[in-house]
């Protein structure tokens, strides 16, 4: 059995990158760069005018100029600024030659004796200086960064039409257990409904994964043997249920027997101990419990992880946020256990139910806490460490996940 720190030093150190794709920036959103992009230009390419006014010098600080024809935003203009001789400008537009500032139209006045300027001008007043917003040469993406909006925002201003991307991991989820059945099926009073393989399927979809799903297998060698190897083409494989001890629980005896190399087979955690990584050729495998929220919150922490690293980011830790404990806690010691709670700006609060076998506390969790095995006690106002499950963020490096009081 691992620690969980140890498992997740072992996922960091072996799950690599899956290969590369190009893609045109407008379909590039939610993949990760496999590439550092530079910037070709400068942004603005030219000074130009931050407002409609007038382009001046310095020496008509309180005089009274005659203004030339108007420069638009696009126009290509050969006229100049001097002394008592400026030019209308409007925003965007090229600053003349001899202009030291843009005087806001509202900030002159007119009359028939021209355009009256006040008595103080600054120099680069209202002026958008080449090169101020990227430089040339200057890196605006790295590789790893997950593509947002804005990133393709400062790509498209640079002209840049396609990326080199990690394509999407192709992620496999079947579950095990003849007392499942699936949410459109009928159910016996002796069966449950599979909510585990569309959580998965959602999730790793959510995380930026090309996800499927393969059925629910009987609880038998045969059976399974046959879903695993019908999944050997993805990336990543997760299996619920069937990991545990019991008499029909095939799951992992059916991976050794096609050759998984195993990671870790148990995990110091509360709950879902029988969690197991492992590999086959290239298809990496994470077996969770079949415990809902105890699937879940392994999930989080663990196939997370995989996910990340597969997709090639560059902050692929877990980055705790440091908050404080709303209300006491009250813990059973002994283990790492994972606590599911609400935060918010006042903090965070564990969420009143949480069993193993529930479905409602995951729909209405940020997150959760990951106490150590020798706390009891948790008063309200003691430092928390909150690991967030609705969010992007991730760390370059390995961080400290527990709460210990």
């Amino acid at each position: 059995m691992v620690s969980i720190t140890e498992a997740l030093d072992l996922i960091h150190s072996n799950v690599k990158a899956v290969h590369t794709e190009i893609l045109p920036i407008e379909s590039s959103l939610g993949y990760v760069a496999a590439e550092h992009i530079h910037a070709k230009f400068d942004l603005p390419r030219f000074d130009n005018s931050a407002m409609d006014g007038y382009a001046v010098t310095m020496a008509d600080a309180g005089g009274i100029i005659e203004p030339q024809p108007t420069i638009f935003a696009g126009d290509k203009s050969d006229t100049k600024v001097t002394k008592g001789c400026g030019v209308k400008i409007m925003t965007g537009a090229v600053i003349p030659d001899g202009a030291d500032a843009v005087i806001p139209v509202e900030d002159t006045k007119e009359s028939e004796e021209g355009i009256h300027l006040p008595q103080t001008i600054r120099r680069g007043a209202n002026i958008r200086k080449r090169g101020e917003d990227i430089a040339k040469g200057e890196r605006i993406v790295e590789a790893g960064d997950i593509i947002d909006a804005y990133s393709i925002s400062q790509l498209a201003s640079q002209g840049i039409t396609h990326l080199r991307l990690y394509r999407k991991p192709v992620v496999t989820v079947f579950a095990t257990g003849h007392e499942l059945r699936m949410h459109y099926e009928s159910v016996e009073d002796h069966q449950i409904y599979n909510s585990n393989a569309p959580t998965f399927i959602a999730r790793s979809i959510e995380l930026g994964c090309e996800a499927r799903f393969t059925g629910t297998t009987a609880d038998t060698m045969e059976s399974i043997r046959e879903q695993i190897a019908a999944s050997l083409d993805s990336d990543l494989i997760i299996t619920s249920g069937g990991v545990s001890v019991g008499d029909a629980d095939f799951t992992k005896e059916a991976f050794f027997e096609l050759g998984m190399e195993v990671l870790f087979e148990k995990v110091n955690i509360k709950p879902g101990k029988p969690t197991t990584v492992g590999r086959i050729g290239k298809s990496w495998i994470i077996n969770l419990p079949g415990n809902p929220l105890a699937a879940a919150v392994n999930f989080e922490l663990f196939a997370r992880s995989i996910i990340r690293r597969l997709r090639g980011e560059n902050r692929p830790y877990i980055a705790p946020v440091t908050t404080v404990c709303k209300r006491d806690i009250s813990i059973k010691p002994g283990k790492y256990t994972l606590l599911l709670g609400k935060f918010d700006t006042d903090g965070f609060e564990t969420l009143p139910k949480q069993g193993p076998g529930m479905v409602s506390p995951l729909k209405d969790a940020d997150g959760m806490i990951a106490v150590t095995p020798q706390t009891e006690f948790i008063p309200a106002g003691s430092e928390v460490k909150f690991l967030p499950i609705h969010s992007q963020r991730g760390s370059a490096k390995s961080l400290s996940i527990f709460t210990s009081v």
